[in-house]
């Protein structure tokens, strides 16, 4: 086989176990998003269970890299504190070792077996989650395949002077070897931003014979380094807490690393020990199955026990993070658009990421009712003045959010959504929507009070009834509200029969209100600021209604 027809053998292997590991990614994710939805939301204070939040996580996507830049994403829009993001980092280690395990069957056995049970329901089946169940197999079919390609173009290599001539000091057993090992994967994963295609690189050269089991080995140890950049990258631009998080992962795995290189022949000796087979020895076809498994569980061993290690150590590790990446007393705000492109994020994900955005709408709306609610009832202790100036404020950052939630869930609907998901994000928008015009008019409602003297505009029996219908819709808005995020669905019928209720006596409101004007009781412009204060509190009712439908 000539350079150049090993060359692209090599990179076509590598290509095919790629679209393998995207396919079967996605196709997990897929199928799993509600699994890694509920597993997000049971992250508590306790390190063990943010620990296995993301092995659990890491699991479903397959990628640790993933699992991490969620971890960014979500810290920095406040879905989680910095102790609960390194127990998930933590846990991602060890979910990652999954793939390791995955690849290291006996993969020229079953690739195209795979492939071929996999394609028919991936392509024929009408169920969506037959279709996902094909997918996976289909692409697990690619991993192995891709991987046979790869470790029958590296073959030739074992019989290449030069070739040998290059890598021999890298192969030679002792310190210099292996951090020289050590460096090249991490800056091997750094380049091409996959621990998991530098694995499968890893083990197709083990298994050809070209690498033997201790060069691997540490080969897979700067992998877990050179992952790191991912998150690193991830949190730049992001929130002080965000990139804590990212420097924490990457602490953990220089420190977990550096103490397995310390004792790296025992290591190495206690693999050996630990797996059945001597993983230098091939078959009548000259591969090397035994490796496989070793490299695996390498991986496995090193992550469980760096984890092990420093779990009892995580608050002192966020503490340490915290030092190192002082606040500098600047004002952050979490926005979404600091979390990169959402193409890029598991849909599970991103949804709960515009959620917490959606939550943040809904905490401004309820800051503006109390300022609202005490410039109607005169009891501010601020000047008038000031506090419509902070409600603006309040309804100019709700028009900011609505956009970021908007765009980012249209660039997310660019990517491959189930039906359910297509039409999530589409309910969520219109969520966003409806709140940010309910935040409009309590805006507006609050710019009817400079008009004229609330005590002539609110007096007598019109005084009675406006706060009266004021206290009942804002329960209504609070009832909707509350229920958003509730696993159920809102009773549309009995939003519908308490909305025209409301309606009705926002027309009955009126009507007594014109019978005082015709009597002369009030002057033509507190007259008109409060048929406008009504029609306001009218149409917070109908975005409310919007917002129980928008649910459903």
């Amino acid at each position: 086989m000539s350079p150049f027809e090993m060359s692209y053998t090599v990179l076509g292997g590598l290509g095919i176990f790629f679209f393998g590991m995207k396919s079967m990614s996605e196709a997990l994710q897929s199928a799993a998003g509600d699994v890694i939805k509920r597993t997000i939301n049971t992250i508590t204070k306790h390190r063990v269970y943010s620990v296995l939040v993301g092995i659990i996580v890491t699991m479903i996507v397959q990628s640790s890299s993933v699992t991490t830049v969620m971890v960014v994403g979500f810290v920095n829009a406040g879905l989680m504190n910095l102790t609960q993001a390194i127990g998930v980092i933590f846990g991602a280690n060890i979910g990652t070792t999954i793939t390791g395990w995955i690849i290291s069957i006996q993969v020229g056995k079953y690739g195209l077996l795979l492939i071929a049970i996999g394609s028919f329901p991936f392509i024929f089946a009408k169920s969506h989650k037959l279709r996902q169940i094909g997918k996976i197999i289909f692409a697990t079919g690619m991993i192995f395949f891709g991987l046979k390609i790869m470790s029958g173009a590296f073959k030739p290599l074992r019989s290449m002077p030069e070739f040998l001539d290059l890598i021999s000091y890298f192969s030679e057993q002792n310190y210099g070897s292996y951090a020289a090992c050590i460096t090249v994967g991490c800056i091997f994963t750094m380049v091409i931003q996959s621990s998991s295609a530098m694995l499968g690189i890893t083990i197709a050269l083990a298994t050809s014979g070209v690498i033997q089991f201790h060069t691997a080995a540490a080969l897979v140890l700067g992998e877990n380094i050179g992952t790191t950049i991912t998150a690193l990258l991830a949190a730049v631009g992001a929130n002080i807490t965000a990139r804590r998080a990212a420097r924490a992962h990457a602490i953990f795995n220089l420190l977990g690393v550096f103490i397995i290189f310390c004792f790296f022949p025992f290591y190495i000796e206690f693999i050996d020990w630990l797996i059945p087979g001597d993983p230098a020895v091939s078959n009548a076809n000259g591969d090397f199955t035994n490796i496989a498994v070793h490299i695996a569980s390498g991986h496995t061993v090193f992550n469980v026990t760096a984890t092990l290690l420093f779990l009892p150590f995580l608050y002192k590790l966020a503490n340490f993070v915290t030092k190192i990446t002082p606040d500098q007393g600047q004002k952050e705000e979490h926005h979404l658009v600091v979390l990169g492109d959402p193409k890029d994020l598991i849909p599970a994900t991103a949804f709960a990421q515009a959620e917490a955005q959606i939550d943040k709408l809904k905490d401004i709306i309820d800051r503006m009712y109390l300022l609202v609610g005490d410039l109607l009832n005169q009891k501010t202790e601020q000047h008038p003045s000031d506090v419509l100036i902070k409600i603006n404020d309040y309804e100019q950052i709700t028009d900011n959010i609505q956009k970021e939630i908007t765009v980012f869930l249209i660039k997310l609907s660019e990517n491959s959504l189930t039906t359910e998901e297509s039409q999530l994000a589409q309910s969520l928008m219109r969520v966003a929507d409806e709140l940010e015009s309910i935040a409009d008019y309590i805006d507006r409602l609050a710019k009817y009070t400079e008009r004229s003297a609330l005590s002539d505009v609110l007096s007598g029996e019109g005084k009675e009834n406006f706060f009266k219908f004021y206290d009942e819709v804002k329960d209504f808005y609070d009832n909707i509200a509350n229920n958003i995020k509730s696993t159920y669905s809102i009773d549309l019928t009995v939003v519908h029969r308490k909305s025209e209720e409301l309606r009705l006596k926002a027309q009955a409101i009126r009507k007594v209100h014109l019978d005082r004007v015709a009597k002369g009781k009030l002057d033509p412009l507190s007259s008109l600021t409060y048929s406008d204060m009504v029609v306001a509190i009218r149409k917070i009712r109908s975005h409310a209604q919007n917002v129980a439908e928008a649910h459903v």
